[in-house]
């Protein structure tokens, strides 16, 4: 009986032991298990935070950049050449700033903002935008816009010719309309932008449609202003012809060249810079664009404004946008360096304030 029940104990403390030891495994698992866990949460999230970083890096958009309100994305993403449209325009207004603290420049960089700027900024209120109209730069096509996005016309396919620059029936108002309140406040919180070119070729051109082909018959331009320039800057007063470009050269660069500009009124606009039509380093613009760029430049423009699901800008035929250096020295060719010369220091604020390069023949 006793060896019975001594048996009995030692299989009592066999069974204890493996009790204790089968505790001791199970709690040995649940702790492995438990502090397994996190590592392998985390290594689960790994790849999706790797692909989320890779596809900030494909936007090229860098991390310290702030980019001015204006040119926050409306939507959708730029595509193409418009990814780097943002540097382009921001490089454009620094350059423009620069120069507009250049006190040697200050004489051909600032204006007043006076009726005359006014008159040449349309107004669209709907879309809060601001277009100042810079004349021989493509002005017509973004008048069409303008008036497309006022509601005057549903499509630009149906704005008749004589219409857009009618402005008592093309439904654009003129910022120079408004009270000084409400001008301060669209000027302050609008849209604003307008188009240059190569001071020299928008000259050229001026020259041409106004006194050689005069399209849209505006006789005052030949009978009227002509003879004025003629009479007072024509060096050979036999000569019969009609205005010539050196004639024109000269009356645009003398230093008093504003007793004339005030009998030619309004008319001077498609010829004064820039700086006396649109005030850029008075009025804080959003984009500047450039007609040798345009391509690039107009959607970019209707994208920054966010009316690009709205209204495209018209088609451009190939070859007007580009820059013609052979045109240009063509008809500088029979005009006198002084003259030239004396030309150039009128529209250098033009030059400097959006990059444009001083003429090659001028370094000759």
């Amino acid at each position: 009986w006793l060896v019975s029940d001594n048996m009995h104990h030692q299989w009592l403390l066999l069974a204890a032991c493996f009790w204790v030891i089968f505790m001791f495994m199970v709690a040995s698992k649940f702790i492995t298990l438990t502090f397994k866990d996190p590592d392998g949460y985390g290594a689960k999230q790994e790849p999706l935070i790797l692909t989320a970083v890779t596809k900030v890096e494909k936007v090229h958009v860098p991390e310290e950049k702030h980019w001015p309100e204006e040119f926050q994305p409306t939507g959708k993403a730029f595509s193409g050449n418009l990814i780097r449209q943002p540097l382009v325009h921001m490089e454009r207004l620094e350059l423009l700033r620069n120069v507009c603290r250049d006190t040697t420049l200050r004489n051909l960089s600032h204006t007043a903002v006076s009726k005359f700027v006014l008159d040449r900024i349309f107004v669209c209120d709907k879309h809060k935008i601001l277009f100042c109209q810079t004349p021989k730069v493509g002005n017509t096509q973004w008048k069409k816009v303008l008036i497309v996005l006022n509601g005057a016309f549903s499509s630009i396919e149906e704005i008749p010719e004589n219409i857009v620059h009618d402005h008592e029936k093309n439904g654009l108002p003129r910022l120079s309309s408004f009270s000084d309140s409400e001008i301060k406040k669209r000027l302050s919180l609008y849209f604003k932008f307008f188009i240059v070119r190569d001071p020299f070729e928008r000259l050229i051109s001026a020259f041409k449609d106004k006194f050689v082909h005069n399209p849209r018959f505006e006789p005052w331009y030949r009978h009227e202003i002509a003879p004025g320039i003629i009479r007072k800057y024509r060096k050979n007063r036999t000569e019969t012809r009609g205005l010539q470009f050196e004639d024109f050269v000269r009356y645009l660069g003398d230093p008093n060249h504003r007793w004339l500009d005030v009998q030619f009124g309004d008319h001077i606009i498609h010829w004064v810079t820039y700086v006396e039509l649109c005030a850029p380093c008075e009025i804080t613009y959003s984009v500047i664009g450039h007609h040798e760029t345009l391509e690039d430049d107009a959607p970019y423009i209707l994208k920054a404004a966010g009316i690009d699901h709205l209204v495209s800008y018209p088609t451009i035929p190939p070859g007007i946008t580009v820059y013609n250096k052979t045109k240009v020295e063509r008809y500088f060719s029979g005009i006198s360096k002084r003259d030239i010369r004396r030309l150039y220091a009128r529209f250098e604020g033009d030059f400097k304030l959006f990059g444009y390069r001083e003429p090659d023949f001028l370094l000759n």
